[in-house]
Parts: structure tokens; C-alpha cells; sequence
């Protein structure tokens, strides 16, 4: 374990993995470093990057600062980048894509390029509300201590199967995920709003905006939207790929990003 500190005096556990053109993951809800899927990718991805996987603030190894700011995110990533040597290419999944996009209008001269994978902004005024709704229920939970239910009403309001979701407890990471719920608040602060196309519109980093075949129709409008808006960018509908993508069905699309294709 390897640590870096952001601005705020938040220290940042990460690993570094591989070897090739450094590789920033940022990753989403619920996850951490040491998560059996995230280990699992960052194993696929370090055939052909030097990889820093790291835990975000409140999960983990890492510090949690307070009072929670997406800047304070943006800054996290800032600091991973400067570990990994002062440049890097940037992939996100789910809200650490949100996350990556943010990271591109604000330090451009450090990213050489930005790969995201399934954007979770909501897709109209409708959603909104109902992601209010499930934002309030979470709360309620976490105000009362009761982690386990709060993480499990978010992943079935954002629409995960309940077979997975009820299966969650046997993973090995239980334990971790059900200490890191409070940060379910942050993922929700960053992805409550509409894609905020305008702010995003002045990116200078080339993006590759990606999203799965078999997602619902409100995460396709986003990413379409997303590469509409971004001057320096491309998007792609991955075949056969739901939220949970396969990292070697992904690994090509981050090779040909890296290479500037």
C-alpha cells in the first residue's frame, strides 16, 4: 500500500500495478481497491498500463476529510496524477466516471485522455425526482445507523438485480462495502443532476465516452448527450456489456485511447 495526499490533508491509500502508460482508475459506488472485481480488473488492465488503483476518500485505507465537496474529489484525482508522475490517462466507472469528466475541465494539462464507462447522471426531470426520493431514503437509513439496508436500497433504486443484490453479503467485501455506505452520499452528489453538457463543452482532453449494450435507455441518452457535447471526443456502445463490464472487453478500447486512435 502506497499513500499520497490530496490538498486538504486527506491521505489516499492506493497500489500500483503493471507496467506501461500510467493509468488512473476511479472507481464507483461501493467500490474499493481491494474489491474482488476492482482486483480483478486492475489485473486485466496492467497487462498493457502501469495501473494506480486507489481508495476514494471515506473508503477503504484512505482518509475522509470533512465536509464533503466534489472539488475535494477532483482534488484526489489531481493528487493520484501527480503519484503516477505528473500526467496520466484517466478511466471511470459509473459515478468515478462523472468524477474523471470533472477532472478534465479543470486540470487539462495533466490528463493525456479520458476513457468513461457509464455516466449514472439522471436522464430527465422524472429521474430526478425519483433519485431525490431514493437519496432521501438512503439518508434516513445512514441516520440510523442501519448501513447494510441503506447500501442495499440504493443498489436496487439505481436498478440493480436482486438476485445480485441479495447475494451481496456472501461476497468477501461485505463487511468494507457496509463501512463505506455513508459515501453512498457522495456518488448521489455527483450524479443527482442532468448532465451538465454546457460546463462539459469546454474540455480541451480528448474523451472516450463508452457505455454497455444491455443498459437501460436512460444511460444511453447520457452518454450520447456526453459525446455530443465534449468538442474532443468519441463514443462507443460496447456489445453484450451491462453496468458491470468486463474489464477484458474494455481493455482494447483503453489501449487504442492510450495509443490516440
Amino acid at each position: 500500500m502506497r499513500i499520497s495526499t490530496s490538498k486538504d490533508g486527506t491521505d489516499l491509500a492506493y497500489d500500483v500495478s503493471g507496467d506501461g502508460p500510467a493509468l488512473v482508475y476511479i472507481t464507483g459506488a461501493t467500490c474499493f481497491r481491494r474489491f474482488r472485481p476492482v482486483v480483478g480488473d486492475v489485473r486485466v488492465f496492467a497487462t498493457r498500463f502501469t495501473v494506480y488503483s486507489y481508495d476514494r476518500r471515506g473508503r477503504g485505507d484512505s482518509g475522509n476529510a470533512q465536509p464533503y465537496a466534489i472539488e475535494r474529489e477532483v482534488d484526489d484525482i489531481e493528487a493520484m496524477v501527480d503519484a503516477a508522475g505528473g500526467r496520466a490517462i484517466l478511466y471511470g466507472h459509473s459515478s468515478g466516471a462523472a468524477l474523471a469528466l470533472e477532472a478534465a475541465t479543470r486540470m487539462p494539462d495533466k490528463i493525456d485522455r479520458v476513457v468513461i464507462y457509464d455516466a449514472p447522471y439522471v436522464h430527465d426531470e422524472a429521474e430526478q425526482a425519483s433519485y431525490a426520493e431514493l437519496a432521501a431514503t438512503v439518508r434516513e437509513f445512514l441516520d440510523q445507523a442501519k448501513n447494510a439496508r441503506a447500501l442495499k436500497a440504493f443498489l436496487h433504486g439505481i436498478g440493480m438485480p436482486g438476485a445480485f443484490v441479495a447475494l451481496l453479503p456472501l461476497f468477501p467485501g461485505w463487511n468494507t462495502m457496509k463501512a463505506l455506505a455513508p459515501t453512498l452520499m457522495y456518488d448521489i452528489a455527483i450524479t443527482e443532476t442532468l448532465p451538465p453538457v454546457e460546463r462539459f463543452a469546454n474540455i480541451r482532453v480528448p474523451v472516450k465516452v463508452v457505455v454497455g449494450e444491455k443498459n437501460p435507455p436512460g444511460l444511453q441518452q447520457v452518454a450520447r448527450e456526453l459525446a455530443a457535447a465534449i468538442p474532443q471526443s468519441s463514443h462507443q456502445v460496447l456489445a453484450g456489456q451491462d453496468h458491470m463490464v468486463s474489464a477484458k472487453a474494455l481493455l482494447p478500447i483503453l489501449t487504442e485511447a492510450a495509443a490516440g486512435e
